[in-house]
């Protein structure tokens, strides 16, 4: 009896106080820098007469950054909840430069800088081209398969987005700390996975019941034995 009371007990402690019931709340672990430096482009006929000044990251803790850049959604057929998301281009910077959106959802495209700006992807989850649009004007596209959508500007080669269409509404990014919570998710087994740019996908299999919330860690990038699929566009 006693060994049940303490097993019963630590089971309270690890599932704490603030996770609820049908909530996946985990933590992104990330232990070095994973992203290349972007790259100053020069000027181009574009930007001749009127001076754009490129924009720069903010600083901050290269880690947090990296945890940041972590998406994670599960997979399947579940409710999905259409949204019109912005991806501006402001700066010769696409802002932001990534997008959660569910699959049926659409991006607006504006630019916001005195100079011409295009957007285009070849990606296959969505393959399109907008061409070339002055500012003040937008354009929206809208992402009918979920999948991952590189974003580019044939005008200026340093901008570059990403949109990740989700299968569903459970989808969200990790903040700088590297914690996540999809909320409301149907009793259920899942795959859930977590994606970044340069380190790939990973996947973890869960359960999630009426009666307690359930959490899910991930780090990133694997150990030499682990299998790390990579995104292709």
């Amino acid at each position: 009896m006693l060994t049940r009371a303490i097993s019963f007990v630590l089971a309270i402690l690890t599932l704490g106080p603030s996770l609820r019931a049908n909530e996946i709340e985990g933590t992104i672990t990330i232990q070095r820098r994973l992203t290349r430096r972007r790259v100053t482009s020069s000027a181009d006929l574009y930007q001749r007469g009127v001076t754009v000044e490129l924009g720069s990251d903010r600083e901050q803790d290269p880690l947090a950054f990296e945890r940041s850049r972590v998406v994670i959604y599960l997979e399947g057929h579940l409710p999905s909840e259409k949204i019109t998301a912005e991806l501006n281009q402001q700066d010769r910077r696409f802002s932001p430069d990534l997008v959660v959106i569910p699959v049926g959802s659409s991006v607006s495209f504006a630019n916001l800088d005195p100079i011409f700006h295009n957007v285009f992807s070849l990606s296959k989850a969505k393959s399109f081209d907008l061409g070339n649009y002055p500012k003040d004007q937008t354009r929206i596209v809208t992402f009918p398969k979920a999948g991952i959508v590189f974003v580019d500007c044939h005008l200026h080669p340093n901008m570059s987005a990403v949109i990740v269409v989700t299968p569903n509404r459970w989808g969200t990014k990790a903040d700088a700390s590297g914690r996540f919570v999809l909320p409301g998710v149907p009793p259920g087994t899942y795959t859930i996975v977590a994606w970044h740019r340069a380190a790939g996908f990973f996947r973890k299999t869960l359960r999630v019941t009426e009666a307690t919330g359930v959490t899910v860690d991930f780090t990133i990038p694997l150990d030499a034995d682990g299998v790390v699929e990579q995104a292709k566009r």
